[in-house]
């Protein structure tokens, strides 16, 4: 088998281990958003119910605020020992927190141990979900071919939103098949189960791939940077500026409706949860299958083009989306959210293919790491609690729809100031040598 051929093999591979070992640990991270309700039932006092779901966003969020540490521990780790070993141990790590939830006492039992408990665990989760997508989208973008590696790394955003599927087609499967006592008493609990055991066949898939060649070539070549994110924060500050502008609006727009509608359909528009968690289903289902297009567009036309019709999308549609689906019924709950989906369908591949693109390999990992994080910090771990928020402090059900658009049309001007990536190449061509090099000696 030739190098061109060998090469190729362990691509494909790349892709589809890193594309499971995403799944896996979101599922992990986002099960816990579809858990919401019960949880804040379980975990907190009672006597109110609003301040009771404010506290369980709040915790949710708060896996968010540990994510920037995550980013830099393990952007440092992976930037120094490798994209493949760095994901294993992420994976590992959520995994732990994950089915840790799943063993918890309840507030009935324990008091205040039981909320503290559960912080403990987020914090945990938290800290792994900060390692997360950069080393993903390092590994299979060093992989991918320089014109198709919107598409290739379109697969990262669909197995991102895969999970958030997952878990409410989960959470849903189980808690219409049991009394609602017994889902109370430990019916909830199965899905955080089954988390830790999908952590462990992640493990298993990521350690079968092999190092991507631009990592393995500057580790052959003894260019392994020895502070990766002290470089990339004093190197690639411009870069690192656009990744946090970009992931501001991808984060806020993916958990307004992976982790923060169907607590509002079911909370402030009176929906059923069976019908919130099918419409949202049905709205996600339909993204994911629309960013491999998306991904084929970037390549082609670059990827400013997509993304600024995405945020334009969502500064428009932003608010009508929340008026139609606050209106009721299931085809309105399905119909707004669609107007959402359908701006993060359009910049979510191209705003994923642009990190990986914008940062060298010696300090890729820890750039996307940290600024990525720290947006979502600031925008994605607070959605469901600042929606929440503001419709109890407005009395208005589309008052998160006008935080949606004024954050995108910010970001559109981000776009707009944004350098064109698209067949940029992801090494020097001294790291293109050793990567020839490095393949040569392997099949050797």
């Amino acid at each position: 088998m030739d190098t061109n051929t060998t090469q190729v093999v362990r691509g494909k591979r790349a892709l589809v281990a890193g594309s499971i070992g995403v799944f896996v640990e979101w599922f992990d991270f986002i099960v816990y958003a579809y858990s919401a309700p019960i949880l804040a039932s379980l975990f907190f006092p009672d006597a109110n119910r609003t301040v009771a779901l404010l506290s369980t966003f709040a915790l949710f969020g708060v896996a968010f605020v540990v994510r920037p540490l995550g980013g830099v521990f393990f952007g440092n780790l992976g930037d120094k020992i490798g994209r493949r070993n760095t994901l294993s141990i992420v994976v590992l790590t959520m995994g732990a927190g994950t089915l840790s939830i799943g063993l918890l006492p309840t507030y009935a039992a324990v008091g205040l141990f039981a909320p503290s408990l559960l912080l403990i665990c987020r914090l945990v989760q938290g800290f792994s979900a900060g390692g997360e997508n950069a080393g993903a989208f390092a590994l299979i973008g060093e992989y991918a071919p320089s014109d198709r590696r919107g598409l290739w790394l379109s697969s990262t955003v669909a197995f991102n939103i895969l999970p958030a599927i997952a878990a409410s087609l989960t959470v849903l499967a189980i808690s219409s098949n049991m009394s609602e006592s017994a889902y109370a008493s430990w019916g909830w609990r199965i899905p955080f189960l089954l988390g830790g055991v999908l952590a462990v066949i992640g493990l298993y898939l990521r350690r079968r791939i092999d190092e991507s060649p631009a990592f393995s070539a500057i580790q052959q070549e003894d260019r392994v940077e020895a502070k990766p994110a002290q470089r990339s924060l004093k190197e690639n500050r411009t870069g690192m500026a656009f990744v946090f502008g970009l992931s501001a609006l991808n984060g806020l727009a993916f958990y307004v409706i992976a982790a923060f509608m169907t607590t509002h359909l079911t909370e402030s528009v009176g929906l059923g949860q069976s019908e919130a968690l099918l419409a949202n289903f049905i709205v996600l289902l339909t993204v994911t299958a629309l960013v491999p297009v998306t991904g084929m567009l970037s390549d082609r036309l670059g990827r400013r083009v997509p993304m600024l019709a995405g945020c334009a999308v969502l500064s428009v549609l932003g608010v009508p989306g929340f008026v139609l689906l606050s209106t009721g019924g299931l085809a309105n709950a399905i119909a707004g959210q669609m107007l959402l989906g359908l701006g993060l369908a359009l910049f979510a591949p191209a705003y994923t293919a642009t990190q990986v693109e914008l940062f060298p390999t010696g300090t890729r990992y820890s750039g996307i790491s940290i600024s990525y994080n720290a947006a979502y910090v600031v925008f994605a771990g607070t959605a469901p609690f600042v929606g929440t928020f503001l419709v109890s402090q407005t009395g208005m059900s589309i008052a998160p729809g006008i935080y949606l658009s004024v954050v995108a049309a910010a970001v559109f001007c981000v776009v707009l100031a944004l350098p064109e990536t698209v067949g940029r190449s992801l090494v020097s061509k001294e790291e293109s040598d050793a990567c020839e090099e490095t393949s040569a000696l392997e099949l050797d």
